[in-house]
């Protein structure tokens, strides 16, 4: 298990903050030379881009994106790439069997499980044919609205709840192809909530409804609650996020025996320092 710790996300990760300092543009290259796709030519290429008439709109502000470390949002930075290594590693593994359901999380609180998925939405949504549905999972500390920076008070407690319905529940937050459900009231019998047919049920739709899109579920750390596990068999593949030089790996064992090892698509180095 040890060996899993050092995967290939460091060495990838290591290798782009390596050359960030470095990265210039071939001497025959003038940079204006590298232009964006205009959105006509992404059409002509596939692109997909839901209107969100039934989600509500809020608007994200981009300076407390980029102080919060959500960094797969902007185009050009060492962080996206790496974010799309992995996205790309998640891809190989899932389209071959239609897998679409992502859950992320940790063994411990506080190892950067909620970045991870807040980042890897943020890459899903920069494909041409995919779209994206983030789920702040954690039903006893939702924080993915706070870490994006915008208010909410509603969020998959009042859908289970209260049976508020799904549009009044998800949010769009002025990105394209990408959209959110997190805020809320807290509860402590977060376990039972999950477990009911109508949470089934909504696990169910979200995989289903939407061919072209991915959901990524940011889950309860494992070791801290029953909640990661009853998550665990509603996804399709399983992320543990394993933070540098803190994560005890007995830990790790601990968290993986408790998940269904058949879906646990790897685990994710974060905070690596790289030495150059």
């Amino acid at each position: 298990m040890a060996a899993q710790l050092k995967n290939i996300f460091e060495d990838v990760y290591k290798k782009f903050m390596n050359m960030e300092q470095s990265r210039e543009l071939p001497a025959k290259l003038d940079k204006a030379d590298i232009q964006t796709i205009s959105r006509e030519d992404r059409a002509k290429a596939g692109w997909i881009s839901p209107v969100y008439t039934m989600s509500r709109k809020v608007r994200l502000d981009m300076k407390t994106l980029a102080n919060n470390r959500c960094a797969a949002v902007f185009p050009c930075t060492a962080e996206t790439e790496v974010y799309k290594v992995l996205r790309t590693r998640i891809l190989d593994c899932t389209k071959k069997n239609g897998s679409n359901t992502i859950m992320v999380t940790s063994a411990l609180p506080r190892e950067g499980k909620t970045l991870t998925a807040i980042n890897l939405s943020f890459a899903f949504a920069k494909l041409f044919e995919q779209t994206v549905l983030l789920v702040d999972g954690d039903l006893r500390q939702q924080d993915i609205h706070k870490y994006l920076g915008y208010e909410s008070d509603r969020g998959l407690v009042d859908y289970l709840l209260d049976r508020m319905p799904l549009s009044e529940i998800m949010t769009w937050p002025g990105i394209d192809k990408i959209t959110l459900i997190s805020g809320g009231r807290l509860v402590r019998e977060s376990t039972e909530l999950l477990i009911t047919s109508r949470m089934w049920e909504l696990a169910s739709e979200m995989k289903d409804r939407y061919p072209d899109r991915y959901v990524i579920f940011d889950a309860p750390p494992v070791l801290t609650s029953a909640d990661a596990m009853n998550f665990a068999q509603m996804v399709d593949g399983i992320l543990v996020v394993v933070q540098a030089e803190k994560t005890n790996v007995d830990d790790v064992n601990a968290a993986i025996s408790l998940l269904p090892i058949e879906k646990i698509i790897g685990t994710v180095l974060n905070k690596f320092a790289p030495t150059r």
